[in-house]
């Protein structure tokens, strides 16, 4: 199972940007899928997630930021917008995959780069 993100970049202080991730490979079905960020000299910390019934912000990002999951495509889009100082990092795409009925995977995506600039 392959997360490949998308929609990284430079963004202007309260700008704007979609993050969007597509999982392939041996999908049985999907639990959970995220957005992880990790600044310099920071732990990985959690974004957003979503699952069928629910999603979870961060306090930093709530209110400015919407996760959501297309099931048909197996991919999950992140919206940030007022984009601040402290949200350059680097941005991973996480999913909780079954591959088989009985076979549960935690798989991150390569990472995309998001950079806050004028």
């Amino acid at each position: 199972v392959q997360l490949v993100e998308s929609g990284g970049g430079l963004v202007q202080p309260g700008g704007s940007l979609r993050l969007s991730c597509a999982a392939s490979g041996s999908i049985f079905s999907i639990h959970r899928m995220g957005w992880y960020r990790q600044a310099p000299g920071k732990e990985r910390e959690l974004v957003a997630a979503i699952t069928s019934g629910s999603t979870n912000y961060a306090d930093s990002v709530k209110g400015r930021s919407t996760i959501s999951r297309d099931n048909a495509k197996n991919t999950v889009s992140l919206q940030m917008n007022s984009l601040l100082p402290e949200d350059p990092a680097v941005y991973y795409c996480h999913a909780v995959v079954a591959s088989t009925r009985s076979t549960w995977l935690q798989v991150w995506g390569q990472g995309t780069l998001v950079t806050v600039s004028s």
